[in-house]
């Protein structure tokens, strides 16, 4: 049952001058609400709260089940607070009621219910299949199992381990539990689980998955409709001070509704709110007299809107002496409810002046004896709920203080003025206004309205002057005086004027102004009814000062089409003036592009206008994409040019059996516009092929053999299924073709044999296609020869040279071109091991008449043999050739290496290196200096040394100290042939000697290199 507390008060409500001290009867801060507590409380304790200000300080009872509470070891009164020690279930279960009592009178609190929370579960039953068409609304019931305490409701898509999002297109409501969703789309097919969780015992419960199926039958585009507001708030709702407010509202539709929430009086809504799960919920939180009033909530999308309105009621109420007290107090329950009005916690007794009728409350005339704190009992037989209020009676004189006539008023000649009275009196004062010391009249320009307010129309400079409101009442008489200034109006002098830009362009709307020169104007620009705001906008800048305040529009779009207003503010009057913008621009994408009839090599086409921005079409021109273009093409038409009002055109010269995407582009005077969407894919018919394969060729194969070569058809001009190619050859000069079919579409080469076929012969060749609609055209024909035959003769004086352990050089005559029919592309030359058989050799080709052969074993016999080659193959082998690879070198590096440094000389001495019985002779060694400074290489210094073994002297730059000394070891090797000698990388002995200078450090390395024989 819920109630909710009306008031129509008949005379305005006014405030007394009273200080924090005043004397007042209790007033509720908080109430006993119904309570659940846990079955396991850990403190074990029940803690009911009650709260009342007043003055004097109100003192405090209790109530359970209608019983005054005696306070013992398990009641205890902590201020006005009831705690309840050790509670169980049984025995402290039940209504609760807080009794605040002061001089002024006695309250009774609503009743609380104290209750221990659980939550059981849901029924393991499954739930139907929801069906649903795409873009309709669909609401999914949670039904919550039996419980008792505070719950929070959750919903589960597909059993993800997060909860479903809110957005403006879903909404769980924590009122009803079920789940809205405004537009369903194909992503919400799945299954939803209702989850429930007791905010008291930290319980949940799961409900059984609710399957959400697409419906497919008759199956049309998504209906659109108005927004039907599925979730709202009580049209009336009675709010404490201090409380927290929380208001539903979320709307089904499509477009899916967007929600905003506003004040019927025009007041902006308060900084605290605060509005979350996409506009859907809206929370007042610490709930004051000014935040009372009508909320509205307004659903809206392209189809239409919907509003939800209630009133948020405060309490407390002042009244004005002699005025009519009027209250209504309203419940809803089954059965219906009965009232009954308490006065300071005693029934309410109907009287001569008192007047009860169900929950309406009348007193006419009120008076200072009728101020105390009223309740509305609404019960039936589930229980009771009651709705407190406090009537304070003020009786004052008429009083300035907090709201005097505004003391200068500024009004432009010309205009209208609007003075107000607005005194604080009880009752209600009466009005009269005067200029000076004269009393004022209603005239045709002044009139004093019913409230007080004084309204003077076409103001002149005469009406300037001082005006004094004066209020009586039958407490007293007050007075307040303000002052009328009189000022030239605003004109707008050069107004902006409406024009046409083109895309890209920049523009002035011109904006100037006369009037009071003591006036400083401020000005502003609208677009299309919304203010721009200049920070923010990179095409608007306003420039000019003092009287002029001129918009330009940079680089203009076409979203800038539209209505602009100047509007001109100073602190006396208002002036805009109004100018449109036409944009030109190239125009908008044409749209519903259907293609109808289609041919091998035509389609008919047809659209409709898109927006011509301003500028009409001049021609449309037509696009299309195949899977084989790149990107989209320009494709031929008739008409060959598409004119402006034309809708229509046949596309021409297509390619059969191919798939086309088209789209049309139009173009204006000012430029070209977007392309259409493109169109659904179709294909061509299917027909004969038209183009014949190119590049044929041939030549090559082996003996008896015609390789007939040529390039491929591409699969978009292959007109058609079943694509293949018939190759046609004859000998020169005869008359009969031998053809051959080959069913394959990525053909490229037949090979005739017959060893019949002498080499070189010639042979006249075309090739010609076919698909399943017929035989297509034959290439050129073209003289192509049959294979030649293998040289018949080896090459002749090979002979070998021993480079070194490792590498041979071949040399060789080549053929007489009489050995081979043909051209001589190559030589084979054979390479292998004494003892092993030539079908184990390895194989060097080369075009030259000589060949580097490497990678060879040391003091190895190795038979060597050359063979030419042609197109045909190779020809027979030269007679084997024997060679024996060199020794390799030492394989020690030079050891025992001593050195003597006098100033700027060093002298080195190491011990001989003996060549094993596989290894080349020592002839001699190598010294190398290299110079290292601070990391960088500076001077290179090179000794060849016979067979002693020292060197002699070797010059370094003059060292202050030696350092350090490093030694490291490489080996070089050193090959002798003719009079020429190459070093490689191989051991040797190499250190490094770190000296000290003034201009740094010094690295020598130095490396003994050894002189082998081989």
């Amino acid at each position: 049952m819920s109630l909710d507390f009306l008031y129509d008060l008949s005379v305005c409500t006014v405030n007394c001058v009273h200080c924090q001290n005043a004397r007042h009867g209790p007033v509720f801060t908080q109430e006993p609400s119904d309570s659940v507590f846990p079955l396991r409380s850990e403190d074990n304790k029940v803690f009911i709260n009650c709260k009342a200000k007043g003055n004097p300080v109100p003192h405090y009872k209790w109530k359970v089940d209608g019983r005054y509470i005696d306070m013992d070891l398990n009641y205890n009164l902590v201020e006005g607070n009831l705690l309840i020690n050790h509670p169980h279930a049984t025995h402290h279960g039940g209504v609760y009621q807080c009794i605040a009592t002061n001089v002024f009178g006695t309250i009774v609190s609503r009743e609380a219910k104290v209750q221990f929370a659980y939550l059981q579960n849901f029924s393991r039953k499954s739930r139907n299949t929801v069906s649903v068409r795409e873009g309709q609304a669909v609401v999914l019931l949670c039904g919550p199992p039996p419980h008792n305490g505070e719950i929070k409701y959750s919903w589960v898509f597909n059993g993800r381990p997060s909860f479903l999002l809110q957005d403006t297109r879903r909404f769980v409501s924590q009122r009803t539990g079920n789940l809205y969703i405004a537009k369903v789309e194909a992503s919400d097919v799945g299954n939803y689980t209702c989850v429930v969780r007791n905010m008291m015992t930290n319980a949940t419960a799961y409900s059984s998955p609710t399957p959400v199926e697409l419906r497919r039958d008759g199956e049309h585009a998504p209906l659109l409709y108005e927004p039907k507001i599925e979730v709202q708030f009580p049209e009336s709702l009675h709010v404490t001070k201090g409380t927290s407010v929380k208001l539903e509202c979320f709307a089904l539709g499509n477009p899916v509704p967007s929600i905003t929430w506003r004040r019927t009086d025009g007041n902006p809504l308060p900084g605290k709110i605060k509005i979350n799960h996409s506009n859907g919920v809206l929370e007042i939180p610490y709930f004051r007299p000014e935040d009372a009033g009508v909320y509205e909530c307004v659903a809206e999308n392209s189809r239409g809107k919907n509003v939800a309105k209630g009133q948020l009621v405060f309490q407390n109420v002042h009244m004005a002496i002699e005025a009519n007290l009027q209250w209504e107090c309203k419940a809803s329950g089954k059965p219906k409810p009965v009232y009954r009005w308490l006065k300071n916690g005693e029934p309410l007794v109907p009287e001569d002046r008192i007047l009860v009728e169900g929950g309406r409350l009348a007193v006419p005339r009120i008076n200072l004896l009728d101020s105390g704190m009223y309740q509305c009992l609404a019960e039936n037989e589930h229980g009771a709920i009651y709705a407190s209020a406090e009537l304070k009676v003020v009786a004052s004189s008429p009083d300035f203080s907090s709201s005097p006539v505004k003391k200068s008023m500024l009004i432009q000649r010309g205009g209208e003025v609007i003075m107000e009275c607005r005194p604080h009196a009880s009752p209600r004062a009466s009005i009269s206004w005067r200029r000076g010391g004269e009393f004022l009249k209603d005239s045709t320009r002044r009139t004093i309205m019913g409230d007080g307010t004084l309204r003077i129309s076409n103001i002149s400079e005469s009406d300037g002057g001082r005006y004094t409101c004066v209020a009586r009442n039958p407490f007293g008489t007050s007075s307040s005086t303000g002052t009328l200034v009189v000022k030239e109006p605003t004109k707008i002098t050069v107004p902006p004027l409406s024009v046409d830009a083109t895309v890209g362009e920049s523009i002035v709307l011109p904006c100037e102004v006369s009037g009071d020169s003591s006036l400083d104007p401020t000005f502003k620009w609208f677009f299309n009814g919304k203010l721009i705001d200049f920070n923010r906008q990179d095409h608007f800048e306003m420039i000019g000062v003092g009287s002029a305040g001129d918009l330009m529009v940079r680089n203009i779009q076409l979203k800038h089409s539209g209505k602009y207003v100047c509007m001109v503010h100073t602190v006396v009057d208002s002036v805009s003036a109004a100018a449109h913008l036409i944009v030109r621009g190239p125009p908008g994408a044409p749209e519903g592009l259907i293609v109808g009839e289609i041919t091998d090599s035509t389609a008919q086409l047809s659209w409709e206008s898109g927006p011509d921005n301003h500028s009409p079409v001049t021609t449309y021109s037509i696009q299309a994409r195949t899977p084989f273009s790149i990107g989209w093409q320009a494709v031929r038409t008739v008409p060959d040019s598409v004119p402006g009002q034309m809708f229509h055109a046949t596309v021409i010269d297509l390619n059969p059996w191919v798939d086309y995407e088209f789209r049309v582009v139009a173009s204006n005077n000012v430029g070209v516009g977007e392309p259409s969407m493109q169109s659904k894919q179709i294909r061509t018919k299917a027909a004969v092929p038209e183009v014949a394969p190119g590049n044929v060729s041939g030549g090559g194969g082996r003996r008896g053999e015609l390789v007939i070569q040529w390039e491929p058809i591409p699969e978009e001009l292959q007109s058609g299924e079943e694509f293949g190619y018939v190759v046609a050859f004859r000998p020169l000069g005869t008359s009969t073709w031998k053809q051959t079919v080959l069913a394959s579409p990525d053909a490229s080469r037949y090979t005739f044999r017959n060893d019949s076929v002498p080499p070189l012969s010639q042979f006249e060749v075309k090739v010609g296609v076919y698909n399943n609609k017929g035989e297509g055209p034959s290439s050129h024909v073209v003289v192509v020869y049959s294979a030649e035959e293998e040289p018949s003769e080896p090459p002749s004086r090979v002979w070998t040279r021993t480079l070194s352990a490792s590498e041979i050089e071949v040399y060789w005559e080549p053929i007489t071109q009489t050995a081979s029919s043909w051209k001589i592309i190559g030589y084979e030359v054979l390479c292998w091991e004494e003892g092993m058989q030539e079908s184990d050799a390895e194989m060097v080709r080369v075009t030259d008449t000589a060949a580097l052969l490497s990678g060879l074993k040391g003091s190895t016999v190795y038979l060597i043999s050359v063979r030419a080659q042609n197109s045909a193959g190779a020809g027979p082998s030269s007679p084997a050739v024997n060679v024996t690879t060199k020794k390799p070198p030492p394989s020690q590096p030079p050891g025992n290496i001593e050195w003597n440094l006098t100033n700027s000389k060093i002298f080195l001495s190491w011990e001989h290196v003996k060549a094993m019985g596989n290894e080349s002779e020592v002839t001699g060694y190598k010294v190398s200096v290299v110079s290292v400074i601070a990391g960088s290489l500076k001077t290179k210094q090179m000794q060849f040394v016979g067979l002693p073994q020292h060197s002699g002297p070797i010059r370094i730059p003059k060292m202050s100290s030696k350092r350090e000394l490093f030694l490291s070891f490489t080996i070089h090797r050193i090959h002798f042939w003719y009079n020429r000698f190459k070093v490689s990388r191989v051991p040797s002995t190499k250190f490094c000697l770190i000296t000290m200078n003034p201009t740094g450090t010094m690295c020598l390395l130095m490396s003994v290199f050894v002189f082998f024989r081989s």
